[in-house]
């Protein structure tokens, strides 16, 4: 099975990329940072400018003409597909169920602090369990279901003060 790959450069061009088609890519390393890249019958001299491992962000000189480019694996998406980002973990003040399922634990109390990374719940969905960690540093304000609840999809579980 193939990884998926989402590549956006400039944040107007977005492509879908898998292993096998990284894997034909025509390139020769010259240096630590710079490639040349044969495709189509094309010659392209490359370089990566900066990168940002984090964010996986990355600005890239192709033929002398800078790019910002954004790659996301399919764990990146899934994360945004249930309204986190990197970056803007200090904007959520709510957990919502990623998808519908069984609270089999709630491991936070209201008025506990939790650290960045903490688990919350555990959400039973599909016969996979799903630990949900804290976006965030913060205390519980409120939790809106109790353990052996099935939740919706998009459904407010936890609150941050």
């Amino acid at each position: 099975m193939s990884n998926i790959y989402k590549a956006g450069v400039n944040k107007i061009f977005e492509f879908d990329l898998t292993d096998q088609d990284i894997s034909t890519i025509n390139t020769i390393k010259n240096s630590s940072s710079s490639y040349h890249l044969l495709q189509n019958n094309k010659s392209y001299h490359t370089e990566v400018v900066s990168s940002d491992f984090n964010t996986k962000s990355y600005t890239v000189k192709v033929n002398n003409t800078t790019y910002q480019v954004n790659i996301a694996n399919e764990l990146d998406m899934q994360i945004a597909a249930m309204g986190f980002s990197i970056g803007s973990a200090k904007q959520v003040n709510s957990i919502k169920a990623p998808m519908p399922g069984l609270l089999l634990d709630i491991q936070v109390s209201v008025g506990q602090e939790v650290k960045e990374d903490d688990p919350l719940l555990i959400l039973e969905a599909m016969k996979m369990e799903n630990v949900i960690l804290s976006p965030r540093d913060g205390v519980i304000k409120s939790i809106s279901s109790d353990k052996g609840d099935a939740v919706d999809k998009g459904q407010l579980l936890i609150e941050f003060e």
